[in-house]
């Protein structure tokens, strides 16, 4: 048994914590917010029809996006309400609960690996840091040999950007792209965001 998510942790403190990150994501979606510049950069990375995984899901803001786009889509996610919610708006892609550090998605009948998997949203920062390594190996397990993962964070959570590439190296991953926003500005000492463009060594 892994530990816990510092997400499930705070839904364990707060049972309505998860129906408030869903209310604030439809409420940005009603007055018009764009919502899709993690799942552009990940749309332009890759052909039509691509295997995408959607790691650390929430209620598929991204996933629906490049389902939408026509992308072959499966979205994991630790908490059973957030994938509630993104097979209610977000119907086409495969929604799946589980953890990301026992990520075996042949075990629940999706063998084909992945040309990218993206993690938006902070997920890295939600992680339980006992988990973190193990999460990357099994995101690399999930990716075809050619595929990349698409990581983003942002500073201020607990989870140092040095740490992360340390941790990506013991994954068995190397950077090929670091970015300090989903529109593709240049990563820097002093950025507040890290989106990391991954492949395996």
């Amino acid at each position: 048994m892994v530990e816990k998510s510092i997400w499930m942790q705070k839904v364990a403190a707060d049972p309505n914590h998860s129906h408030w990150y869903i209310e604030r994501f439809r409420s940005l979606a009603r007055d018009g917010e764009d919502l899709a510049g993690e799942a552009r950069l990940v749309d332009a990375l890759v052909p039509r029809a691509a295997r995408i995984l959607d790691a650390g899901c929430g209620s598929g803001r991204v996933g629906g996006f490049l389902a939408a786009a026509g992308h072959q889509v499966v979205g994991v996610d630790v908490d059973p309400v957030l994938i509630e919610a993104a097979e209610q708006d977000h119907p086409g892609p495969r929604w799946v609960v589980g953890d990301l550090a026992e990520l075996d998605l042949p075990a629940r009948g999706i063998s084909e690996p992945f040309d990218v998997i993206v993690s938006a949203g902070n997920v890295m920062a939600f992680l339980a840091p006992s988990t973190r390594v193990q999460v990357l190996r099994r995101l690399r397990a999930h990716l075809q040999g050619d595929g990349r993962a698409v990581i983003g964070f942002g500073a201020g959570r607990d989870y140092e950007f040095a740490q992360f590439l340390d941790d990506v190296a013991a994954a068995g991953f190397i950077p090929d792209l670091l970015l300090s926003t989903w529109d593709l500005r240049p990563f820097a000492d002093d950025s507040d965001f890290l989106v990391a463009i991954l492949r395996s060594v």
